[in-house]
């Protein structure tokens, strides 16, 4: 690091805070100590990074936000634990993201390039991939994990130790309480799965003949009155009899449902 930090002079920033010199800090925000912070980052008005927290390059922190705060767990005795949080992120205002805890991993990780609006609450424990959205006043519950290029419409909660599989996503209002498998689209109070993400995969450069195969498996899964073990049978057929990005695909579903612990959303 070479020369001093952008920081505004009624900002507080702890003398154990590690800052890049183009991190930018702005009014009234507090760094707390042990917080790392590499270059092009910029930490808005009022804005507050606890102890433990290590951001990446080039993130934008929005006003009022509470990131690295500590869990809220009645089990949390002032342990010192982590949030690590990648590149190319944005956090609107009054977002808020908590610290891991000792009875889980002591870490919540935020991954790259991801997108997440006003009143966002992001518990402990939790792991958020890259280049997902979380429209605003989404809420994430302890423990829970969200896979690459997820959509939460917004107003949607997610109960603790569910998982959301990567390219899925919710409409407004949902309420996620069992595992959300790749791929699949889901709304609802509580959530039921409505169709395969199509739209948002052909976005992501998937082509017809692997979209194709996933409006199969979509339908053994969800359509032909199947046990999750049953349909995972048909699904390691499917993915055997098919080839390249094909077969990438429907592998991350069957590795999906292999690790459900919570049931699927139905």
């Amino acid at each position: 690091m070479s020369g001093a930090p952008l920081i505004h002079p009624s900002a507080i920033v702890d003398p154990g805070a590690e800052l890049d010199s183009t991190v930018r800090v702005g009014p009234y925000a507090i760094i707390e100590p042990g917080v790392r912070i590499a270059a092009g980052t910029s930490v808005g008005a009022h804005c507050v990074v606890g102890a433990g927290t290590t951001i990446g390059r080039d993130n934008v922190l929005h006003p009022f936000g509470t990131i690295g705060g500590p869990p809220q767990d009645k089990k949390y005795a002032g342990e010192p634990t982590a949030l690590v949080i990648g590149n190319g992120n944005t956090f609107r205002e009054y977002v808020t993201i908590n610290r891991g805890t000792v009875q889980d991993r002591g870490r919540t990780d935020v991954g790259d390039d991801n997108w997440v609006m006003a009143y966002v609450h992001i518990a402990h424990d939790c792991i958020v991939g890259s280049h997902t959205i979380l429209a605003n006043t989404t809420n994430l519950a302890g423990h829970v994990e969200l896979g690459d290029w997820v959509i939460l419409g917004g107003f949607t909660g997610v109960h603790q130790f569910c998982k959301i599989g990567a390219h899925a996503m919710t409409g407004v209002g949902t309420v996620v309480l069992h595992d959300l498998p790749p791929y699949v689209m889901a709304s609802g109070t509580p959530a039921n799965a409505h169709g395969l993400n199509s739209e948002g995969l052909r976005r992501r450069g998937f082509d017809a003949s692997r979209i194709q195969a996933l409006r199969r498996a979509y339908k053994t899964l969800y359509k032909r009155g199947l046990g999750l073990e049953e349909a995972r049978g048909e699904l390691a057929t499917q993915s055997r009899e098919a080839a390249g990005d094909s077969a990438a695909d429907l592998g991350m579903l069957l590795e999906f449902l292999g690790g459900v612990t919570r049931g699927i959303v139905r």
